[in-house]
Order: structure tokens, then C-alpha cells, then sequence
């Protein structure tokens, strides 16, 4: 197989942590992308991740910012190459009833979550047609599906992910481009692990399986359709979500 580059938005991140593992171990050079701040606890991830054998790059971006993205695809394709494979991973909460949610917290969540999704990959675009390969993979979430009491904002966002891919798998199909979604519903990250333990058993409960998803569990479905053999997948929104919504 050969190898290929992938950037990771969000990849020091629990669920882009495994996602990254995932496609190293698909024999993949992977670059995980972090914010300006991150910096030390990024080279302290980078640092544990070569411990276990992995060599995963780093790079710095806000890509919140169209302008901040473009260099951080430009510092991967002139330290490392050409970016063949893109995962946007990134991503906030800012969870208000719309009744209380201030206007910078709506729009803190949507250029994160949506403009993001943007910025990256009109970056990388022209590129991977040029190549003729391309595998984009959206992270969405089972609320943008379904919606969820005290995220207008997170809901409207991944909701918009998902249309994003559908369109643009439509522009790219002919140019051996996918575009693909994952939606995740509850997974036991650092982040979730941090609710109030009623409120963890009370979604657990709903949940038909019973468990929240493992961040593995997610990064299996993203390396599957990153995979230079998933030609014939586009478009899709693949859910991770333990039968939490089903459509």
C-alpha cells in the first residue's frame, strides 16, 4: 500500500487521539493538527505517542480562521508532502438553552464545528484533485441527527457537516475523491467523563447497547472509509452511535 499523508484537525483529542493511532497503524504518515495554545501538552502527546511506537507529526493551526488553516496545510505539504487524506476532528461545545446562549457562544461553536470544515479542505482540495486521490472523512455527531435539548448550536453545526459532505462528494466523485460522515453519539472521552455521574447513567440508559462507544470504536469506522480500497463509498453519514438514533 502506498503511503500516504493524513491530517488529523483535533488530533490530540480523545476520540482524534485513536483516530490518529488508527491510521498510523494503516501504515499511513499521520500529522495531527493542535491549537497555538496546545503547544506543550501537544509535544507532551506527540512525545507518549512515539513512546507506543507511533510517528505521528504535529502541526499548528487555528482553524477556526481560513487564514490560520492555510498555513497549517501549507507548513504539512512543504515539511511533509501532499495531503492525501483528511480527517476534520475538531470541535467545542458551548451548551446553553437558546433562551440563555450569547451570540459568541453560538458563534464560537459554528466556526469550530462548521467554518472549520470549510477553511481545511478547500486547503487541501486542489491538491488531492490534481493527484486524482482523495479521502475526506467528517466527524458529525448523533445530535446533529437528532437534535439535543441545549445545543442549537452543536445541532445546527454537525447537522451542516453532514450537508457539506453530501454536496461536495457530488463535485469531487469523478475525481477519485470521497467524502464521507461519522457521527458518533456518547463516548467515554475525558470531556463526557466530566458530567455529573446521573447524568452519564441517564444517557448510558438510553442508549440500546447498553455502554457509551469506546473513542477506538469511532476511529475504526474513520479508518475504514479512509482506506485506499473504499473507492465506492461517498456521501454516507455512518453512525457510531449504539442504535442511540436510527434512521
Amino acid at each position: 500500500m502506498q503511503e500516504r499523508i493524513a491530517l488529523i484537525t483535533g488530533g490530540t483529542g480523545g476520540i482524534g487521539t485513536e483516530i490518529c493511532k488508527h491510521l498510523d497503524n494503516q501504515g499511513r504518515q499521520v500529522v495531527a493538527g493542535y491549537l497555538p495554545a496546545e503547544q506543550q501538552a501537544a509535544i507532551s502527546w506527540q512525545a507518549a505517542r512515539r513512546a507506543e511506537g507511533l510517528r505521528i507529526e504535529l502541526t499548528v493551526g487555528d482553524v477556526s480562521s481560513f487564514e490560520s488553516s492555510a498555513d497549517m496545510v501549507r507548513d504539512v505539504q512543504e515539511r511533509i508532502g501532499p495531503i492525501d487524506i483528511l480527517v476534520n476532528c475538531a470541535g467545542i461545545t458551548r451548551d446553553k438553552t437558546l433562551q440563555k446562549m450569547e451570540k459568541e457562544q453560538w458563534q464560537a461553536v459554528l466556526s469550530t464545528n462548521l467554518d472549520s470544515v470549510f477553511n481545511v479542505t478547500r486547503c487541501v482540495l486542489d491538491d488531492m484533485i490534481d493527484r486524482g486521490f482523495g479521502r475526506i472523512v467528517n466527524i458529525s455527531s448523533v445530535n446533529g441527527q437528532k437534535g439535543q435539548f441545549g445545543q442549537t448550536n452543536y445541532s445546527a453545526a454537525k447537522a451542516g457537516v453532514h450537508g457539506f459532505t453530501m454536496a461536495l462528494a457530488q463535485e469531487v466523485a469523478s475525481k477519485g475523491i470521497t467524502v464521507n460522515t461519522v457521527s458518533p453519539g456518547y463516548v467515554d472521552t475525558e470531556m463526557t467523563r466530566a458530567m455529573p455521574e446521573e447524568m452519564r447513567k441517564a444517557i448510558v440508559a438510553s442508549i440500546p447497547l447498553k455502554r457509551a462507544a469506546r473513542p477506538d470504536e469511532v476511529a475504526h469506522a474513520v479508518a475504514f472509509l479512509c482506506a485506499d480500497e473504499t473507492n465506492y463509498i461517498t456521501g454516507i453519514n455512518l453512525p457510531v452511535n449504539g442504535g442511540a438514533y436510527m434512521s
